[in-house]
């Protein structure tokens, strides 16, 4: 059974844009190995953090939707953590209402872009 998931991570506010985009190919890679399909994905940029995080008080944030099985996300989280780019994650199981919640917020997203 296919379970849709949401994962939003922060990287290191210290990054190039090439290291960022390295960073989110490897979680991407990280998910399509395991068996997971990413629906979609969002690069927020740099962001404010709530509070100080190892002395940073900014980070680059990026939000991944796929579909995957529940094993995936033990594996997925265990690469976040051994990778030192990344300050701190977030991934939860989207039930039937926050998926198509994130859905129609995409389909809205999308019309505004092409206005």
């Amino acid at each position: 059974m296919l379970n849709h998931y949401e994962t939003v991570f922060i990287t290191t506010p210290v990054l190039s844009d090439v290291q960022i985009k390295e960073a989110v190919e490897k979680f991407k890679q990280a998910i399509t190995e395991n068996g997971g399909r990413i629906e979609h994905e969002e690069a927020w940029g740099l962001r404010k953090l709530a509070y100080p995080i190892q002395k940073k008080t900014t980070g680059f944030y990026h939000l991944l939707q796929f579909e995957a099985e529940g094993a995936l996300v033990d594996k997925l989280e265990t690469t976040y953590r051994r990778d030192e780019r990344v300050i701190r994650f977030l991934t939860f199981r989207l039930d039937k209402y926050a998926y198509e919640y994130a859905l129609k917020r995409r389909s809205k997203n999308q019309a505004k872009k092409e206005d």
